[in-house]
C-alpha cells in the first residue's frame, strides 16, 4: 500500500523540485542580466558573476534533490548506473561552481608576521 503511493506522489514531486530548479536559474539569470545592464548604465562596478554562480549552485541543489528522489523508483541496475551518473556530474559542477565562487570572494586570511 505504502509503496502504491509513492510510486503516485513521488514523480509529482521530483517534477516540482525539477521545477523549482529551472526558476531559480530563469530568476538568477533576469536579475544577473538586469544588474549588468544597469552597471553598464551607472558605470559602477557589481559582481554579477559571483550572483549568477550562486543561483546556478542553488538550482543544481534542487536538480540533485530530484535525482536523489528518483533512486526509489528506480526498477533495475541500468537505470540506477544512469541516475548516478547525472547525479555524480551534477555534484561536480556544483563543486566547481562553489570552487568559481570562493576565487570570486576570497576570504580574509589574515598575514603571518615574521
Amino acid at each position: 500500500m505504502l509503496e502504491h503511493i509513492i510510486e503516485l506522489c513521488l514523480p509529482t514531486i521530483i517534477s516540482a523540485c525539477e521545477l523549482m530548479g529551472i526558476f531559480v536559474v530563469a530568476v538568477t539569470a533576469l536579475r544577473a542580466f538586469w544588474l549588468y545592464c544597469a552597471g553598464m548604465v551607472s558605470r559602477r562596478p557589481r559582481n554579477i558573476k559571483f550572483y549568477l554562480a550562486d543561483g546556478l549552485a542553488t538550482s543544481l541543489e534542487f536538480k540533485m534533490a530530484a535525482e536523489i528522489l528518483k533512486t526509489v523508483l528506480v526498477r533495475d541496475l541500468n537505470e540506477l548506473m544512469v541516475l548516478g551518473a547525472v547525479i555524480l556530474l551534477r555534484a561536480l559542477l556544483s563543486l566547481l561552481i562553489h570552487i568559481e565562487m570562493k576565487g570570486e570572494h576570497p576570504q580574509d586570511h589574515k598575514s603571518e608576521e615574521p
